[in-house]
């Protein structure tokens, strides 16, 4: 049994690597650290979760031909995982631990889970959780990481949430008012009210999109999800066609960079419990439908950043919260997905926006602060914002190579210099 770690870089007498004894803060009580800031944080990565990578889940399930009953399935089995790992890591670990389904991983099953039956689909699903526990729990994968210098890996934060920064602007030329009014409203808010600044830009996009008729959320009934257990039929052109692919990216594109998001934001997460744990939970979840259960990205950078609470210590309470919303609406399968579809896509985009300010922030200053290191990061960011798809594998890792590779071309010149 892994000992409690440590909350941040900044709290003292912390656990370390192959030290015993809690962190000093581990007898804080979660009612004790609770606040409407880091809740709401929670909420708002949950928004964005359902929002807009779900879509491409439901897309995946449509282009396999899975009935009602298997769509709602897969939906609950991603969302249970999700909530349970959230919830069960940030009290364990008394980090904002972040955990949600395989973006790209699904985007793969668009164009491929049609080629196979659903039985092998599941398959290949249980072999990538397995798989990928077996990397998380020999420390493979956090070694490798470990490799990367600190300003790469800011760059590459500041590249993944680039474009949410961005899209509250875009968003004002397609929905004004909306945009707008969660922008001001979000600077108002961080001149007198900094610490709800979040939830005040909230409310005043709603009401921005009520007033312009944008507003389109409904349920027409409540409808508990049922699971539906599916044997795995293993086949070695489903292991081919869709586990090799689905655990490179996988860990490539959502592992690395959520445990990325992490480090820059403070934190020692420890790679072996990570994604060993959620490797057990893809495992377990699988013959359900759940394709993958993985560290997020720019959802954990909602609440990671300064946004959730002032206090690197309390911003654990987020990931509860999340993972308390992911179970909320896993439990309802795809009933309250109609909800969250129902909202404008510019309230999403300038929400999330804004909610990443700080992270976005941050990431830059980590990126440029040491001139030794500032070209590597540089490339890194451009790899990464510029969302580029190179065998499969998504921007994120590509910044992490092409970053690592320039600094070790660059540092032994200017070593001897």
């Amino acid at each position: 049994m892994l000992s409690p770690e440590p909350t941040t870089t900044e709290a003292t007498s912390a656990t370390r690597e192959g030290e015993s004894g809690p962190p000093e803060d581990a007898g804080r009580s979660l009612w004790h650290d609770m606040s409407l800031s880091a809740v709401l944080a929670g909420l708002v990565a949950v928004v964005v979760s359902y929002s807009g990578p779900l879509v491409i889940v439901l897309a995946a399930a449509s282009a396999g031909h899975l009935d009602k009953a298997q769509t709602g399935s897969w939906v609950w089995a991603i969302s249970i995982g999700s909530g349970l790992t959230c919830i069960a890591l940030s009290l364990r670990t008394r980090m904002p631990v972040i955990t949600a389904w395989s973006t790209p991983g699904a985007a793969l099953l668009v164009t491929s889970l049609g080629a196979y039956s659903y039985a092998e689909a599941i398959g290949a699903f249980v072999v990538t959780g397995v798989v990928i526990t077996l990397v998380g729990l020999t420390g493979v994968f956090g070694r490798l990481m470990r490799l990367v210098p600190a300003a790469v890996v800011s760059a590459m934060l500041a590249g993944i949430l680039f474009s949410f920064g961005t899209g509250v602007f875009t968003s004002l030329k397609t929905a004004p008012w909306i945009a707008g009014a969660v922008l001001l409203a979000y600077l108002l808010g961080k001149r007198w009210l900094a610490r709800y600044a979040v939830l005040i830009a909230l409310a005043a996009g709603v009401v921005a999109s009520a007033a312009t008729s944008g507003l389109d959320v409904r349920l027409d009934g409540m409808e508990l999800a049922r699971p539906v257990l599916t044997a795995p039929d293993f086949s070695v052109a489903s292991l081919i066609g869709i586990a090799v692919p689905m655990i490179l990216a996988t860990l490539a594109s959502q592992n690395a960079p959520g445990m990325a998001v992490l480090t820059a934001s403070g934190y020692e997460p420890k790679d072996r419990l990570l994604i060993g744990s959620t490797g057990l939970a893809s495992t377990a979840l699988a013959p359900f439908g759940s394709h993958a259960i993985n560290l997020a990205a720019i959802t954990a950078a909602i609440c990671t950043g300064p946004e959730a609470h002032r206090d690197p210590r309390r911003r654990y309470v987020a990931g509860v919260a999340c993972g308390a919303f992911y179970l909320l609406v896993g439990a309802f399968g795809t009933t309250l997905v109609v909800f969250f579809a129902g909202l404008p896509k510019e309230l999403v985009a300038a929400i999330a926006g804004v909610a990443l300010f700080g992270a976005l922030a941050g990431g830059l200053t980590g990126a440029v602060k040491d001139d030794r290191t500032r070209e590597a990061a540089l490339v890194t960011f451009l790899t990464t914002a510029s969302g580029v798809t190179l065998f499969g594998i998504g921007s994120a890792f590509w910044g992490l190579l092409f970053g690592v590779a320039v600094h070790l071309i660059l540092t032994p010149r200017r070593t001897e210099a």
